[in-house]
C-alpha cells in the first residue's frame, strides 16, 4: 500500500505577481525550489492563509533569486497578490519507507532562503 506523506514545504511566501493570462501553474524562485527538494513540473497543493483558499497546480521555475511567487491562470481569480501561502508537494512511499524520510521544510524570510 502507498500512502500520500508531506514531501516538501515552502512554508508562508508572498504572493508577488498574478497573471491571469497565462495558462495555469504556479512560478516560484528555484532557489526556493531547490532549497524545498519541488521540481519543475510537479504537482503542488497552494494553501492561502489570508482568505482560506486551497488548490493544486504544477510549479514552473521562476528567476533565481527573485523571490518571485506567481500565480497562473484561473488561480489568480482565488490567490492574490500579498496574500500569504503554503506551497506542500507529497510524495507516495510505502510505510516502511516513511519510516527514515524526512521531509524538506522552509522557513523562507521575505521570500528568500
Amino acid at each position: 500500500m502507498f500512502l500520500h506523506i508531506l514531501k516538501s514545504k515552502i512554508h508562508r511566501v508572498e504572493v508577488t505577481e498574478a497573471n491571469l493570462d497565462y495558462i495555469g501553474s504556479i512560478t516560484i524562485d528555484e532557489d526556493l525550489m531547490d532549497a524545498a527538494h519541488i521540481l519543475s513540473g510537479e504537482k503542488v497543493q497552494v494553501v492561502d492563509n489570508t482568505n482560506g483558499a486551497r488548490l493544486e497546480t504544477y510549479v514552473i521555475p521562476g528567476k533565481r533569486g527573485s523571490g518571485c511567487i506567481c500565480m497562473n491562470g484561473a488561480a489568480a481569480h482565488l490567490i492574490h497578490v500579498g496574500d500569504t501561502i503554503i506551497i506542500i508537494a507529497y510524495a507516495l512511499m510505502t510505510e516502511e519507507e516513511t519510516k527514515t524520510f524526512k521531509p524538506s521544510i522552509i522557513f523562507p524570510v521575505n521570500n528568500h532562503i
